[in-house]
């Protein structure tokens, strides 16, 4: 019996119209463009404008485009597996709102929680359901409205996030391309350094709470810079010696973008000049579980079929991971 592979056959995303410039965020807290610049190399992220829109909003517009894109009905997906840390809800699951919405009747979801590894992590379950021969087409999102949790008063935070969704295709191939390998990680001792302290069922939500604010994101951060510059480096790193790859054989890095020194260190360790490393940090910030499907989507009409790739990040958790793909379809889109 031949192998299965998970190939992604598509790829769709969506931002917010709305700009939050640096030049903005001069009136709103003490900083300024080049401090943020020199820091994280963000110039401006997209947030979610309007009364009663959630996560799933920007999910279900990328979904759409997915779909339109690889011209299937929604209702031949089998599964949506949604990575977050801002659900609409706490229950139901985001990706059983947004398969009401986008029409994917058929299809059984769920939300999975790996802060800013979740897409990679997503992914893996993703590969596995269509590796085992049992599902044809599922659905990967990776989708987080940060602004809903982050402190538009606290500068070290607040100028970091953005929101958006991005989303992704599975289905099986016997041909040797897709998702070939994965190697993920996570540390729940660094849950000290990245976090939201208060909602969960160990500090639940309270007039006390709320006052506090600590519903918002709180970051201990040259803690998690350096877990970060070490983890994704290291993981991607490893991926690649344990499949025989150097720096020549990989076409692109796709890194989680949240902060431009992270990923030039990644870069380094992988051998990797600049050219081959995707970078929209500059105009989207970090969207969390949507950074690398957002790079994708970026990228699309550049990617080759069988260009080696590997995908790579880094979260709250921690958690942290790579993935090695070779891609399915030339992207001249």
């Amino acid at each position: 019996m031949e192998k299965i592979y998970a190939a992604i056959t598509a790829v769709g995303a969506h931002v917010p119209d709305f700009r939050l410039t640096n030049k903005i965020l001069e009136t709103m807290v003490d900083t300024n463009d080049e401090w943020i610049l020199s820091r994280t190399g963000i110039s401006e992220r997209r947030i979610l404008k309007g009364e009663g829109l959630a996560s799933s909003d920007m999910a279900v517009i990328a979904v759409n485009e997915l779909l339109k894109k690889r011209g299937i009905d929604p209702l031949e997906i089998d599964c949506v597996i949604c990575a977050t840390v801002t659900p609409d809800m706490v229950f139901p699951a985001t990706a059983n709102i947004l398969s009401d919405k986008a029409g994917m009747k058929n299809a059984f979801g769920f939300d999975l929680s790996a802060a800013c590894s979740g897409f990679l992590y997503a992914l893996t379950v993703g590969t596995s359901m269509i590796e085992s021969g049992r599902y044809k087409k599922v659905i990967v999102v990776g989708v987080d409205k940060m602004s809903a949790i982050v402190d538009y008063t606290d500068r070290t935070t607040c100028v970091i996030f953005g929101d958006g969704a991005g989303v992704v295709l599975l289905e099986p191939t016997t041909e040797k391309i897709g998702v070939m390998d994965s190697l993920l990680k996570s540390d729940g001792s660094g849950k000290n350094f990245l976090h939201m302290k208060a909602g969960g069922s160990l500090k639940p939500s309270s007039v006390e709470t709320v006052n506090a604010k600590e519903h918002f994101v709180f970051q201990e951060g040259q803690s998690v810079f350096k877990f970060a510059v070490k983890g994704m480096a290291d993981v991607s790193y490893e991926l690649m010696q344990r499949n025989n790859l150097t720096g020549d054989d990989i076409a692109w890095l796709v890194p989680h973008q949240a902060n431009l020194r992270i990923i030039d260190a990644t870069a380094n360790r992988m051998g990797l000049s600049k050219e081959k490393v995707m970078i929209n940090i500059q105009k989207y910030g970090n969207t969390t579980a949507a950074t690398i499907p957002l790079c994708l989507w970026d990228w699309e009409s550049k990617l080759k079929k069988g260009d080696n790739i590997i995908l790579a990040a880094f979260g709250g958790g921690f958690t942290w991971g790579a993935t090695w793909i070779k891609w399915a379809y030339d992207g001249n889109v």
